[in-house]
């Protein structure tokens, strides 16, 4: 199986979530960026499975989650902080912190907009919680 057969094509490709199903590690891992990039919206009807499989390899996400947080897309980055980052470990959370803070002390105007900031300071208050902070 080729990497191209394990990336859908359209928001309804059932055939290669299947197929992204049964791969093994050493397939996914290569084409995680390709694959966060149908979380941009959540209503599309293949983002929840993708979001599922995806969220298995959390090692191996933070640095193409932390590509959307720098970017402008603020309805991405909701729809990870909402699903997946929300999902991830308090070890990988704490990760993400400095871009939470980032993100809470000097949002970008697509950060504003999309009102990211009580879903920032709740993952921010489980960092801390998590390591006996605050």
């Amino acid at each position: 199986m080729e990497y191209t057969e394990l990336i859908p094509k359209e928001k309804s490709d059932y055939e290669c979530v299947e197929r992204l199903k049964v791969a093994g590690k050493e397939k996914i891992i290569p084409i995680l960026p390709q694959l966060l990039e149908w979380l941009q919206d959540m209503n599309w009807p293949i983002a929840q499975d993708i979001e599922v499989i995806i969220s298995d390899y959390e090692e191996h996400l933070i640095p193409h989650i932390r590509v959307v947080l720098e970017s402008n897309d603020g309805v991405w980055k909701s729809c990870l902080l909402h699903g997946l980052i929300n999902g991830l470990s308090n070890e990988k959370l704490l990760e993400l912190k400095p871009d939470l803070i980032r993100m809470k002390l000097s949002p970008t105007r697509d950060e504003v907009d999309e009102e990211l900031a009580e879903q920032i300071e709740e993952l921010l208050t489980r960092i801390d919680s998590a390591n006996g902070e605050r």
